[in-house]
């Protein structure tokens, strides 16, 4: 090997090194999203309630690893302005809170802060004995709308 060769093997080498320790990239899963398809096990239309202009679908199922998801559809819309609306499971069309117990009949899925398709993981899974959806503004003290899950 003579002097002239040698810089030529150092950067083939180095070149090496470097594309050899490229990180592979990682694929990242969103835990809060179905991973594969989405089976509806029951579904409703939305009920708009106070002229909030609520309506689209909301959908009671699982995706393929049997995590248990509520969706809304696409066309799913209501007034987000108030910027507290509200998703709760319910055992009927009507928000009734407890604030001294909690209401073993409401349970609080959480905020939704865009129309169109959401989805919401329900971990643990949702009781049977949760047939409605209802949206409910804190702010204004009033209900957005429900939908009646069959």
């Amino acid at each position: 090997m003579t002097f002239k060769s040698f810089p030529f093997l150092l950067l083939t080498a180095a070149a090496l090194a470097f594309t050899a320790c490229e990180k592979e990239k990682e694929v990242i899963i969103d835990p809060t999203q179905p991973q594969g398809a989405f089976t509806a096990a029951e579904s409703g239309s939305f009920v708009e309630q106070n002229a909030t202009g609520t309506k689209g679908t909301a959908q009671l199922g699982t995706d393929e690893d049997g995590k248990q998801f509520l969706r809304f559809s696409s066309d799913f819309t209501t007034n987000l302005a108030t910027g507290t609306v509200t998703v709760y499971l319910s055992t009927s069309d009507t928000y009734t809170a407890d604030p001294a117990n909690g209401n073993p009949d409401l349970r609080l899925i959480g905020p939704v802060s865009k129309a169109g398709e959401n989805y919401f993981l329900l971990d643990p899974a949702a009781a049977s004995k949760f047939n409605y959806v209802i949206l409910w503004c804190a702010s204004a003290n009033i209900p957005f709308g429900y939908a009646a899950l069959q």
